[in-house]
């Protein structure tokens, strides 16, 4: 049985892990996901990260025989090629476009019932930087032949084959209407349909490994190139099969809550609600926040593990972190900062950071009418306080924490092991007892 190659990139971070065919990690390289602030506009360094996976696959390739290799990637995010590469960088989404754009794109872009993509700040919504990058660098755009959405631009690089898939188009893009599974009115305003190539499912193979390239790392000259999949859809995949899915978060810079089953219709646009296209195409009903980075703007450069009776101490005194740290979100347009008596160090921070997330996460459940089981992926795993607090909060339903910090990965695997049946490792979370925690979140 061959293993499996996860290419996971996140706004932060990325990584590759090599995974076994029974689901056992056999080994995992990381590297920042650098932005680079030469040329027209701050942009990813792909060409660093190109280098750096054909450096590690040739490692991997020393390790096991490799059937595949699946790209997840976050969202926001899409490259402009032509059959050569990239005709103009792959924009930053966090760059702040002009204002005279942003008041322009306003007028052009759909209605939130019909796409549920909230109008976002910076480049969060991808039509936003398509429709800026056509303007602004008119002969460049001319000479694209495709759009590729981010994990579909990797999956190009090593196959050749061009492909879009739904999980990443229905991401807050403006460019998919998720409930009806079609292209929106911008696209046909802006006469992009011949750019956007035939649609593929998540774990379809476009092919093999170039011959080139698997000459350079040693990798089998079969092995298979899967199209790829949005990285919060990837976090979602395992939890979609049985009759009652739970709530999924998401948890890594950005903290995704996404409730299936729920209705689309008390999705509110002001409060950063969207509708995410699941790999299966079914409309997602999700609210977000940057809760990675926020926790770090509230915990501080060094980060330091904190007690239960720091967390205790933060709720007594009655300090708050209100939001927000980040520009987005349901509280995007507020300023973020800390009332109460100032924590006293690192560990108070840190302590008062995990009540700021947990409150964050519980507001977003309740949004989205959550009230059965919370399933807890990713980064905020790794904090041995969060899930507690949060199924304190949240008393009427189970919350369990996976024993998986990237649920991401997991999902990419899925993709390649569709018939493979991980089992969710992890423990259900005692709610942490806290004298005044309700009060506490009232205020």
């Amino acid at each position: 049985m061959t293993a499996t190659v996860v290419l996971d990139i996140g706004k932060t971070n990325a990584k590759l892990t090599l995974i076994a065919a029974d689901g056992t990690q056999l080994a995992e390289q990381r590297r920042p996901n650098s932005i680079l602030r030469d040329g027209p506009y701050p942009h990813h360094d792909t060409e660093g990260l190109w280098t750096w996976m054909l450096d590690v696959l040739r490692g991997f390739a020393q390790q096991a025989s490799i059937g595949a290799i699946v790209p997840v990637t976050h969202g926001a995010t899409a490259a402009l090629v032509d059959d050569e590469g990239l005709v103009l960088p792959v924009l930053d989404y966090e760059y702040e476009l002009p204002p005279e754009h942003v008041e322009r794109y306003r007028k052009l872009r759909p209605a939130y019932v019909n796409s549920y993509s909230p109008r976002l700040g910076t480049g969060l919504n991808l039509g936003s930087q398509l429709v800026w990058q056509a303007m602004a660098f008119p002969a460049a755009f001319a000479r694209a032949r495709h759009v590729l959405m981010y994990p579909q631009y990797w999956a190009w690089r090593l196959s050749g084959v061009a492909a879009s898939e739904v999980t990443s188009l229905g991401c807050h893009t403006d460019l998919w209407q998720p409930a009806r599974q079609r292209y929106s009115a911008l696209v046909e305003r802006m006469g992009w349909h011949h750019l956007f190539p035939t649609l593929q499912l998540a774990w379809q193979s476009l092919g093999a490994l170039k011959p080139d390239l698997a000459a350079q790392t040693g990798l089998p000259a079969n092995c298979q190139i899967l199209c790829g999949i949005h990285d919060s859809n990837a976090s979602l995949l395992r939890h979609l099969g049985g009759a009652e899915p739970p709530a999924v978060l998401s948890t890594g810079t950005w903290v995704i809550a996404a409730a299936p089953g729920k209705a689309l219709e008390g999705l509110r646009e002001e409060a950063d609600m969207l509708a995410n296209s699941s790999a299966f195409g079914q409309a997602v009903a999700c609210m977000r926040f940057m809760g990675g980075r926020e926790f770090g703007a509230i915990a501080g450069d060094a980060p330091t593990p904190c007690s239960v009776d720091d967390l205790a101490k933060i709720v007594e005194q009655g300090t708050f972190a209100l939001p927000s740290f980040a520009a987005a979100g349901p509280f995007a347009h507020e300023s973020g900062r800390i009332a109460g008596p100032a924590p006293a160090s690192a560990a108070e921070r840190y302590a008062l950071a995990t009540l700021y997330v947990a409150l964050m996460c519980d507001f977003c459940l309740t949004a989205l009418d959550v009230q059965g089981a919370v399933v807890v992926e990713g980064a905020f795993t790794g904090n041995p306080h969060f899930a507690p607090v949060l199924a304190a909060l949240r008393a009427r339903a189970a919350v369990t924490a996976t024993d998986d910090t990237s649920g991401t990965t997991c999902g990419g695997w899925l993709l390649h092991r569709r018939d493979g049946s991980p089992q969710l490792h992890g423990r259900v979370a005692e709610p942490l007892a806290l004298a005044g925690l309700e009060g506490y979140r009232q205020r």
